[in-house]
């Protein structure tokens, strides 16, 4: 398999570290001999910038989504679009729900794979990636039918009252489910690409998967090209051919090779214990966290579904610009896991701080950015969803939540990153637990409660991030990430 000189970052050249390289963190500063700044800032920007912009177009198409979906009854009838826009919301934790696991899953793959990488060692890390797909492939399809199955009470559980929201989000859910294996399988295969930093690719098929996304979303929502207008089902199914299209470019890009990574069907699929358990020591507290993220997350929305439809849609429109926001964070905490994974599979653990500290800096430097956006013009990008003055004015303030919280995000999202990539994943369960679970909806069933309404929802979101931005930051300045170690794979496919 020839090399592909996109997948080179300037570890590449480095010698494997051994017992004489420091692991003192007050010295994170002193780079090797011959290595600068500017060489590992262009390593950072170059895995980071392809994933800002997928993330960012991808967000946008989420945004897309919700807005054409809050459009619906246009300014004469805006109560349609708030039912719309309250119906969408209401599927979105259970969805999350059922990714837990391959998004877990991912987690151990991207760490093993950037590791191998770090010891440019192809074979095992295309193992990796074949016992990635066949997990995902047998869990995905179980988690599909549970999820069409269970879609009316999952949806009623999170808190639907009125019976058209409860329809159009059984609908929504429903069809997702239908294109929840490829999506999840597109997953995995990203996560691998992404752990030998070869994000642009990954950025390619999902910007077509977008595209394909947004138009479909003018056809089937509205009722364009001669198609039934469909409403909030449309959105949901252009959404999946979408997912569909990624998924099989992905493929192609996977079974064609990379450089690194190639997807060789004869060597099959058959269940390989010691990879699958390496996955599942790394994957399995991942798992935890999300679960005890999203049971948190569920909590939290009921809570919020008790305001009423204005309030929720409200909280929706702007869980969905703060999502916006996470795209800075989540880009560069991309680099982050990638950069650490590979410098821990050479041993360099220098390299390791000394990426994750650079990191920061430069996430830090676009949160600052987006804080004075959303500061400025969040009541007037709340508007472009839904016109009602009530959504427009309470979504504007609680904007200033959002730039707030900024600077915290992105730091926790980029050391956390940082920890995946090491494989500390127990850690930031436990963080999770703290702050997901108990701090976020407890404290927002109490504000809500001494009468804050949405205003102190928003005051217990902000409380978790900041608790958990400065939780993360501790645990990675205790350097125990250092000394995680993987079991050694057998040689033989």
């Amino acid at each position: 398999m020839g090399s592909n000189t996109r997948l080179n970052t300037t570890l590449d050249r480095l010698p494997y570290g051994d017992e004489t390289i420091t692991d003192d963190l007050r010295v994170s500063k002193a780079l090797p001999s011959g290595v600068t700044s500017k060489e590992l800032y262009r390593d950072i920007i170059r895995i980071a910038w392809p994933s800002f912009i997928e993330l960012l177009l991808t967000q946008l198409t989420s945004m897309a989504d919700l807005m054409m979906v809050g459009s619906m009854g246009g300014k004469a009838h805006p109560e349609i679009g708030k039912q719309a826009l309250a119906a969408v919301g209401l599927t979105t934790q259970p969805k999350f729900l059922l990714m837990t696991a391959f998004i877990a899953m991912n987690t151990g793959i991207t760490a093993l794979v950037a590791r191998y990488k770090g010891t440019n060692d192809s074979k095992q890390a295309n193992l990796v990636v074949r016992q990635g797909l066949l997990f995902t492939f047998v869990v995905t399809i179980i988690l599909s039918i549970l999820g069409a199955v269970f879609a009316e009470p999952l949806v009623i559980f999170m808190g639907s009252t009125e019976a058209t929201v409860t329809k159009w989000a059984t609908q929504y859910l429903q069809i997702q489910m239908i294109g929840f294996l490829g999506f999840a399988l597109t997953s995995t295969i990203t996560a691998a690409l992404r752990a030998v930093g070869d994000s642009q690719t990954c950025m390619i098929y999902n910007l077509i998967a977008n595209g394909v996304n947004v138009i479909l979303n003018w056809v089937f929502i509205y009722g364009n090209l001669g198609c039934p207008a469909m409403g909030v089902a449309g959105a949901s199914l252009a959404t999946i051919i979408g997912q569909f299209v990624a998924f099989f470019i992905a493929l192609g890009v996977i079974l064609r090779g990379n450089g690194f990574l190639k997807l060789e069907l004869k060597l099959g699929f058959m269940p390989h214990r010691t990879v699958l358990g390496n996955m599942m020591n790394i994957g399995l507290p991942a798992m935890v966290e999300q679960l005890l993220m999203r049971t948190g997350m569920i909590i939290f929305a009921k809570a919020v579904a008790s305001l009423g439809t204005t309030d929720f849609a409200t909280h929706q429109v702007c869980m969905n610009i703060q999502a916006l926001s996470f795209m800075t964070g989540q880009a560069f905490a991309v680099s982050a896991t990638t950069l650490m994974g590979q410098s821990l599979g050479k041993r360099r653990t220098d390299m390791a701080q000394a990426y994750c500290s650079r990191t920061r800096k430069v996430g830090l430097f676009f949160s600052l950015i987006l804080a004075l956006v959303f500061s400025f013009f969040g009541g007037a990008i709340v508007n472009l969803y839904n016109s009602d003055a009530q959504i427009v004015e309470m979504g504007g303030r609680i904007m200033l939540f959002v730039a707030f919280l900024q600077p915290f995000q992105s730091s926790q999202f980029i050391i956390a990153g940082g920890l995946r990539g090491a494989g500390d994943t127990k850690a930031t369960a436990v963080i999770t637990f703290v702050t997901v679970l108990l701090v976020r909806p407890f404290a927002a069933i109490g504000f809500i409660a001494l009468g804050l309404g949405l205003y102190g929802a928003w005051l217990a979101l902000a409380a978790d991030q900041i608790l958990r931005s400065g939780l993360v930051l501790f645990r990675y300045n205790s350097g125990k990430w250092k000394t995680i170690k993987i079991k050694n794979e057998e040689k033989s496919a």
